[in-house]
């Protein structure tokens, strides 16, 4: 048994994602294919039947805001190895292969070879309730951009319809994401894991419900990493820049769902006056404001996530 397992041999197929189409490489032949049940279906055969005998494939895809996910959803339910990567990742290793062009079946193509070279780690397939989170809160993430938008354009508004119309707009997107908060609320409460986990978060403190609900859905690794780990992830690690005798700035960047991400903790931790005034603030400057009585004692917790946007006009 052991003889036949380090027998086995992986194989890597690229698969070039986007709103109506897959274009897959495998095995030096690429075949277009709709992005539709009937086309993943079509796919998952054309992959078993081109993969040599004795081998097991494992399939690489760039992360493409959503497109991706009935793909995802049918390898994991296949059984199929696979991995979603960072799609900066693959460009990267493009250019360092001299490769310029880009299409579709050139991606796919290129996709493939970064799975050999590389050979990613396999994406671990999201439990339903993990999923259902992560839906609840990109559309909730969604409504608030809409309240942005028509915050931005109130002003512009002299016609007394027009101004009707955006605060008959506002109260049902504040009325969608109250609707999202109870239904995330009453999803983390079903699960004891996922509650203990909410609980831990925001004993953090400027975390509250919203900011400990995005990181959990964004990270779902949370509490399996290290620190080092955990903060590279976040899009919060900074990276050196550094050559011979130059010492560059450290900068942040990348990122599992990084946006996102930076949005809500930056929020949560971007105000030094807020944390217990008898802790030892981590920067010189925090540590000056402490000594000098600048820092404000008796600050609410308040989870600045939940509060990203300004107030409504008055009408």
């Amino acid at each position: 048994m052991s003889q036949n397992n380090l027998s086995i041999v992986t194989v890597y197929a690229g698969v070039d994602v986007a709103k109506d189409s897959l274009v897959l490489h495998f095995q030096g032949v690429c075949v277009s294919i709709p992005n539709e049940p009937k086309g993943i279906a079509k796919l998952l055969r054309t992959v078993a039947a081109r993969a040599p005998v004795g081998s097991k494939v494992h399939v690489v895809l760039e992360a493409t805001g959503g497109f991706e996910r009935t793909l995802v959803n049918a390898l994991h339910g296949a059984g199929v190895a696979l991995s979603v990567v960072e799609p900066a990742r693959v460009r990267a290793f493009a250019k360092a292969k001299g490769i310029r062009a880009k299409t579709d079946p050139i991606d796919a193509e290129v996709i493939c070879a970064f799975g050999h070279a590389i050979k990613p780690l396999p994406t671990m397939p999201p439990t339903a309730l993990q999923q259902r989170l992560g839906e609840l809160v990109l559309r909730r993430r969604q409504l608030l951009d809409y309240v942005v938008m028509e915050l931005n354009r109130c002003p512009g508004y002299a016609d007394p319809l027009s101004r009707k119309q955006v605060a008959a707009h506002l109260k049902m997107l504040r009325r969608q994401i109250g609707e999202c908060d109870q239904a995330i609320a009453a999803l983390i409460a079903e699960d004891k894991a996922m509650a203990a986990k909410a609980a831990r978060l925001q004993e953090v403190p400027g975390v509250g419900a919203v900011t400990a609900t995005v990181l959990m859905a964004e990270m779902p690794e949370l509490g399996t990493l290290r620190d080092e780990g955990a903060a590279a992830l976040a899009g919060v690690a900074p990276f050196n820049c550094d050559s011979g005798p130059y010492a560059g700035t450290r900068r942040i960047s990348g990122g599992s769902g990084a946006g996102a991400l930076r949005s809500a903790h930056g929020g949560a931790f971007g105000h030094p006056s807020r944390p217990d005034p008898k802790a030892v603030l981590p920067t010189p400057f925090g540590r000056r404001q402490k000594e000098d009585g600048r820092l404000g004692g008796g600050h609410a917790k308040v989870d600045r996530a939940a509060q990203p946007h300004p107030q409504e006009p008055q009408f």
